[in-house]
């Protein structure tokens, strides 16, 4: 396995220690729990997280405008309910917390286990569950992927608008029935805790529907041209919504050039125009990764006046 690291058992610890030198505006406390250093004195405080591999998510997004704390797991593993509650109780200045959860179980259970834990001890806590992952047909079961980040962004802007947690819970989850998302890769990520792939693929093979954790796709076809795939892509997203006018995220799995992503982004960008379809804000790059898998993913969300101006709101996170 060739790998930029010394001990696979020492990945998520090594990764946060860079990870201070890279961010000044951040500390790590608890081991794993990334927040601001300059805490918020007032307004609902965001906290997030899940298994390492996804970079710049969740860390990179604790930052003015976005989260408060990042609660980070082992490579593809779901961080523990007492740090969780450590983040919790790190960020809340006494107006509430929202916890945004990725639709996975060990996520989910723990999340919400440490919500519990939090509101026995008198802090007010809500939270809402990403499922934006159109590959999966049973909407209870749909995967949180790439367009968490944009719930981030959203529920961030509101509680820098001093909105209460009641509301910001409303928003978001009004906000998240226009959110989809669908991924493709066209070679999966060597997971280094395990030295072994996610999935085998050959090399005119590719997989639709991909996981953010090194799962295979939903469906294994034949590698076609990138203007194919886009069309491949789309159909599945337009499925679910026929808007006129929509917020665009053309998303990196991390392995993925640059000059493809624009590639992918002209073609996308073509097919939304013989559509019928404005892209009112176009975003593009690594916003949620697969650690090297190679591929991109589509985000789709209703273009709402609101919506965009959060988007485009400042933020303290050099990676949106």
């Amino acid at each position: 396995m060739k790998k930029l690291i010394n001990d696979k058992e020492r990945f998520l610890s090594d990764m946060l220690d860079g990870l201070k030198h890279r961010d000044p505006a951040i500390e790590v406390i608890e081991g794993t729990v990334v927040v601001r250093k300059d805490r918020k004195k007032k307004g609902v405080a965001l906290v997030s997280g899940g298994g390492s591999g996804h970079e710049p998510a969740h860390a990179g997004y604790v930052a003015q405008g976005m989260l408060d704390a990042a609660v980070c797991g082992e490579v593809f593993t779901s961080p523990t309910p007492d740090k969780v509650l450590s983040a919790i109780k790190a960020v809340d200045n006494g107006d509430g917390v929202l916890l945004v959860i990725k639709n996975y179980s060990g996520d989910v259970m723990n999340f919400e286990m440490a919500q519990e834990m939090a509101e026995a001890e008198g802090h007010r806590v809500a939270s809402v569950v990403v499922k934006d992952d159109v590959a999966i047909d049973n909407e209870e079961q749909r995967r949180g992927v790439a367009g968490t980040v944009l719930v981030h962004k959203y529920a961030g802007y509101l509680a820098e608008q001093g909105v209460p947690l009641d509301d910001i819970v409303k928003k978001v989850q009004e906000m998240m029935t226009s959110l989809y998302s669908v991924g493709m890769a066209l070679h999966p990520c060597l997971v280094p805790t395990t030295g072994e792939y996610g999935f085998d693929l050959s090399e005119d093979e590719m997989e639709i529907g991909i996981g953010i954790h090194g799962e295979k796709g939903i469906s294994r076809e034949k590698s076609e041209t990138v203007d194919k795939i886009v069309d491949r892509l789309l159909d599945e997203l337009f499925k679910y919504t026929d808007s006129s006018q929509i917020i665009l995220m053309i998303n990196g799995m991390g392995a993925t050039p640059e000059s493809e992503l624009s590639i992918v982004t002209k073609y996308v960008m073509e097919a939304m125009d013989q559509r019928g379809v404005k892209v009112s804000k176009l975003l593009v790059g690594d916003y949620m990764t697969a650690l090297d898998m190679q591929g991109f993913s589509l985000t789709v969300l209703d273009g709402e006046d609101e919506v965009i101006t959060a988007i485009e709101a400042d933020t303290g996170s050099k990676y949106f």
